[in-house]
């Protein structure tokens, strides 16, 4: 089968997103073409309730989406966020349906996108294109029931830590540029409850703040104090999609190639 000629610089794009490089060479030859380059600003929305889903977005590097459900009172929860191992619309819906939840920006940053019309047809030609995606639908959902039980269940700070872990997992950087009102907004908690958390972690040693983020500074540590949600969300994608959710290791590789610096590691679970 001859397979076309990828131009380099997309081909860098679909190496920092895990799920586009899991593809297979003759799906991503077809899916190739049709990708378009896109940058994201924090704090854009892609899709609000109601809207219809027209793209596929496929986060790149230290690109960071979540969805986030707005209750009728005001409050908003988070209950998923995705990165370079994902993508953000309709991966196994037919046709353009409406979005539940609020997609939105929290870590600015290239993305890859597709339309859902063009994926519906690719996927009616490849039936190992239409597998992997339904894959990773799995894999989505169970972030969504590991986030309903976490934020049941486990403290403000094990579901703050666990945020921070994951964030680093996807983008391989230490600093993490989200405020404590926006962290807050997300775990639909008052700011005051994540202020002492971030405070707490401080008089550790743990990380230390800055004007509108945190850097954390014992990784190792800070890991010692989370839930263990992040390791069995991590453990479903490597049974069902083996190498797609990102490692720190990988990330923050991918950021030194980039030009950036390189973070220290934990060990993986």
């Amino acid at each position: 089968m001859h397979l076309p000629m990828i131009p380099s610089r997309l081909r860098e794009r679909i190496a920092s997103n895990n799920l586009l490089s899991a593809l297979k060479p003759e799906d991503l030859a077809i899916v190739a073409p049709s990708l378009q380059e896109w940058e994201g600003e924090a704090g854009a929305r892609l899709y609000q309730p109601g809207d219809e889903v027209r793209f596929v977005y496929f986060p790149c590097g230290p690109s960071l989406v979540s969805f986030v459900v707005e209750l009728e009172d005001g409050l908003t929860v988070e209950t998923a966020l995705i990165g370079r191992e994902g993508a953000v619309g309709g991966i196994v819906s037919q046709g353009r349906l409406p979005a539940f939840a609020r997609s939105e920006i929290q870590f600015p940053g290239p993305f890859l996108r597709l339309s859902t019309a063009d994926l519906e047809e690719f996927e009616t030609r490849s039936p190992s294109l239409r597998h992997l995606f339904a894959r990773y639908a799995d894999c989505m959902l169970a972030q969504v029931f590991q986030s309903v039980a976490c934020n049941a269940i486990h403290t403000i700070e094990q579901r703050t830590v666990k945020w921070l872990l994951a964030a680093i997992d996807r983008t391989g950087d230490h600093d993490i540029p989200l405020t404590q009102e926006q962290l807050a907004s997300m775990m639909g908690v008052g700011r005051s409850y994540v202020s002492r958390v971030i405070q707490s972690l401080k008089r550790r040693h743990l990380l230390e703040t800055r004007r509108g983020g945190v850097r954390v500074r014992d990784l190792d540590a800070l890991d010692a104090l989370s839930c263990g949600c992040n390791t069995a969300l991590r453990r479903h994608f490597d049974q069902v999609l083996t190498g797609v959710y990102p490692t720190v290791e990988e990330s923050s590789a991918q950021k030194v190639e980039a030009g950036g610096k390189r973070p220290g590691s934990r060990m993986k679970a």
